[in-house]
């Protein structure tokens, strides 16, 4: 099925946002029956709410330990290594070799 992206209207905010076609497939694929009635930001702090965390995230910053590219993450850094994202996905790509 071809689809097409599509205009929406945000239910909290009332923001257009485009529902694009490559969402459309994902939700399909899924088994979704609804579109989203919430644009991207409703919907995380939507989320954000329900977990009953507040809107805004604390990051620590680290230097990896693989590459020492600065880097930000969500927990206080300890005795263990850090690493980027692209570090962490290159290790577990060959954790799984």
């Amino acid at each position: 099925m071809a689809y097409q992206d599509k205009v929406l209207t945000c239910r909290d905010c009332g923001a257009e946002f485009v529902f694009t076609a490559g969402e459309q497939a994902f939700y399909a694929e899924k088994g979704f029956s609804n579109e989203p009635s919430r644009c991207y930001d409703c919907r995380q702090r939507h989320k954000q709410q329900r977990a009953g965390r507040s809107a805004t995230r604390h990051m620590y910053e680290a230097v990896c330990a693989a590459c020492g590219a600065p880097t930000q993450v969500p927990f206080q850094p300890g005795a263990r290594p850090v690493y980027c994202r692209g570090c962490m996905a290159a290790n577990r790509y060959a954790s799984r070799r």
